[in-house]
């Protein structure tokens, strides 16, 4: 089923497990994810970056992610990841994505807010979730999402106080940070700010993200989440997956494409599972529920409270009262 970002992060918040983000500029890619989510009965974030438009024009990626989403049979998440511009979250929100990033993190403070700020009232009347990022997340070299490389990242992570600031002035529905991890493959180990994580998590309501995730270890994403990171974005791993697999069916030139794809679609599910696992969102599908749906079925979507008349509002609070007794299980 399709559905927003708050639908999978505050139950991963409230029940400390992380939901994966993995970014699908092709077909194989969006089959091994999914079919990974519902092997493990997982909810999964789905998705592309600006970045990674010339492999995967943003137009052409929603002709499947989307149709895809609402198939499938636990949520999933369609997301625009590192929105560099504004009129590309607007696209990505026209086209039907039900959540946008919108990088502005190498702006000043002010101009992050300001931006921020606009683009969270306009997703928010699509019934779209809009994710921040504050302190900036660089980029190790050959990364596919840019060519950031940074001599002291220290020196732009993120400030537990102004995050506060941030969340509340620009009413972001996620946060991502930067704690000492990149984008892409690493050469050395990354070391992980993880106090720092807790001290974010203790200080601000959202759930946070945690961008550069491919390279880490199995215990360094367990423990990030034990301190409060929801979110992890991956995408160098399975990529790497992907093409591995690859060339271990290209055994010779007598090979079509078709002998390969099956190989990719594989080893990305296989790779995916195991990052599901890692951060103990398999299982996780039913604690999951997605009010959008029934907000959307209800035509409610990007109405006011105050706007709506009798019947509409006693049906958003039956959808609200339902939503609670999930939660409570009753």
């Amino acid at each position: 089923m399709l559905v927003n970002m708050n639908d999978v992060l505050y139950p991963a918040k409230r029940n400390h497990y992380g939901v994966g983000l993995f970014n699908a500029v092709n077909l194989e890619l969006a089959r091994g994810i999914i079919s990974a989510a519902e092997a493990t009965r997982s909810p999964v974030i789905m998705g592309t970056a600006e970045v990674l438009f010339p492999y995967g024009p943003l137009e052409e990626v929603s002709y499947y992610l989307i149709p895809m989403a609402k198939k499938a049979n636990v949520p999933v998440v369609v997301h625009l990841d590192h929105g560099l511009k504004k009129e590309t979250c607007l696209k990505a929100l026209e086209l039907g994505f039900t959540s946008i990033m919108y990088d502005c993190s190498t702006d000043s403070y002010e101009d992050n807010v300001r931006k921020v700020r606009e683009m969270a009232d306009i997703a928010h009347s699509y019934g779209a979730t809009i994710e921040g990022e504050l302190g900036h997340v660089g980029d190790n070299e050959g990364s596919a999402e840019g060519s950031d490389q940074m001599a002291d990242p220290s020196k732009f992570y993120t400030d537990p106080k102004m995050a506060k600031d941030f969340v509340d002035k620009t009413g972001v529905d996620a946060l991502a940070i930067a704690v000492g991890t990149a984008h892409g493959a690493y050469k050395l180990p990354p070391k992980l700010d993880f106090e720092r994580i807790r001290a974010i998590a203790d200080t601000v309501s959202v759930p946070l993200v945690l961008h550069g995730g491919s390279g880490l270890t199995d215990q360094d994403f367990r423990r990030a989440i034990a301190e409060g990171i929801s979110k992890v974005n991956i995408f160098t791993d399975i990529n790497i997956a992907a093409v591995e697999a690859e060339f271990k069916r290209f055994t010779n030139m007598n090979k079509g494409i078709i002998d390969l794809i099956p190989a990719a679609v594989e080893a990305v599910k296989q790779e995916t599972e195991k990052k599901m696992r890692l951060f103990s969102s398999d299982g996780k599908a039913e604690r999951s529920y997605a009010p959008r749906e029934h907000i959307l079925s209800a035509g409610l979507t990007g109405k006011s409270v105050a706007s709506m008349n009798r019947a509409e509002l006693e049906k958003l609070v039956e959808i609200v009262a339902l939503q609670v007794r999930k939660e409570l299980g009753t």
